[in-house]
């Protein structure tokens, strides 16, 4: 029997792979720090955040985002006292509830949804469209299509099946 050693270089990507696939879904395994813990001890426990956007009564909201594959985003809300409020994850359908037609604006779906997975346009209205992946009441492969207007308002919210995960977008 012949056996083959395994290239120190290819040893090496391996291990940079496998390092790389677990931070991915470090927020998933971080423990936040409890409710009332300084912003310091946050970012100590979480990492630094992908994002930050200021509330407009002060504070901050710190991304801890899993888009734009992933079907997650983590948000810690810090008031203004600079202690946490609140560790989240807020691509849910009970959230996407919360948007208000008309009031909301991209300002308002940052700070509560953080980035996209995708950023696409539709001509025929001139709408931005930002699309998060996630699990539809927690069961289905979904995308939640959130449609902007030229001032940057919410004018519709369309939900639908994920492509990634959805045999008729698949090309044989």
């Amino acid at each position: 029997m012949m056996t083959y050693p395994i290239n120190r270089t290819a040893g090496a990507a391996l291990a940079l792979l496998a390092a790389l696939s677990v931070s991915a879904c470090a927020p998933l395994f971080r423990q936040p720090p409890p409710a009332g813990a300084p912003l310091a001890e946050v970012t100590a426990a979480l990492g630094q955040p992908n994002a930050s956007y200021p509330e407009p009564g002060g504070g901050q909201v710190l991304e801890y985002g899993g888009q734009p594959m992933g079907q997650f985003q983590y948000m810690a809300r810090i008031g203004p006292d600079g202690r946490l409020v609140s560790y989240d994850q807020v691509l849910t359908s009970e959230n996407f509830a919360k948007v208000k037609i008309g009031q909301w604006t991209k300002d308002d779906i940052l700070r509560n949804f953080g980035r996209p997975a995708e950023i696409s346009a539709v001509a025929f209205h001139n709408y931005e469209v930002w699309s998060y992946r996630y699990k539809e009441s927690g069961v289905w492969n979904s995308m939640m299509h959130v449609h902007f207007d030229q001032q940057g308002v919410v004018r519709q919210m369309l939900n639908g099946p994920d492509p990634r995960y959805d045999d008729r977008f698949r090309r044989f």
